[in-house]
């Protein structure tokens, strides 16, 4: 009997999760990357704030090729994995010239706590109004959780990355088919290398 007991709350469980995953799926339907972010386009100009609160823009990074990473914040464990991978490859990019930054709708103090932790140090943009994310196609609606929304708001950010050269062409754009989806650094580390001619 108890066993009986046991499986039913199993399928109970299961049932919820599926019942969860599609209804978010329905809501939030399988992105698809943006005209504008298509390897071979010139990266659009946008304007962000550093850390300090003064604006910055993506044409300030022409001259040497970036890794540009679209993450959600830091109540998103997929997007603070993300970072502690990506830091722990940080002395690689840096040797091929280029610059690593990280874009978010909040500052991420975790994220800043990780950088100081491996020693390494990255730019943070800040897209607090979302408006950058909209005007990349990037913007995903009621994705934080509930118990953050009072801090984050409703709305976040499809995980993206970008790899840029120095003229401001993207070479590699990977968009995350879904949350938990994140490319490896090996793999931007490629299109790091293909753009200095080291691979």
């Amino acid at each position: 009997m108890e066993s009986v007991l046991v499986w039913n709350a199993v399928a109970g469980i299961i049932a919820v999760a599926v019942f969860y995953v599609v209804s978010r799926s329905l809501k939030n339907p399988r992105p698809v990357l943006s005209r504008v972010l298509k390897p071979g386009n010139l990266l659009p100009d946008f304007e962000a704030l550093d850390e300090n609160g003064k604006p910055v823009h993506s044409r300030e990074l022409l001259g040497a090729p970036a890794v540009i990473l679209f993450v959600r914040g830091n109540w998103c464990p997929f997007c603070s994995r993300q970072v502690e991978e990506l830091t722990a490859h940080y002395r690689e990019i840096v040797a091929l010239g280029a610059k690593l930054i990280f874009v978010a709708p909040k500052p991420l103090q975790t994220t800043r706590r990780v950088a100081e932790f491996f020693e390494v140090e990255f730019d943070f943009w800040l897209d607090e109004s979302l408006s950058v994310a909209r005007q990349l196609g990037l913007v995903q609606t009621g994705a934080v959780p509930e118990e953050h929304r009072g801090e984050y708001g409703e709305d976040s950010v499809w995980p993206t990355a970008l790899v840029v050269d120095s003229n401001g062409t993207i070479r590699n754009a990977q968009l995350s088919r879904f949350i938990a989806d994140r490319p490896q650094p090996a793999q931007l580390l490629q299109a790091l290398r293909q753009i200095s001619g080291s691979d």
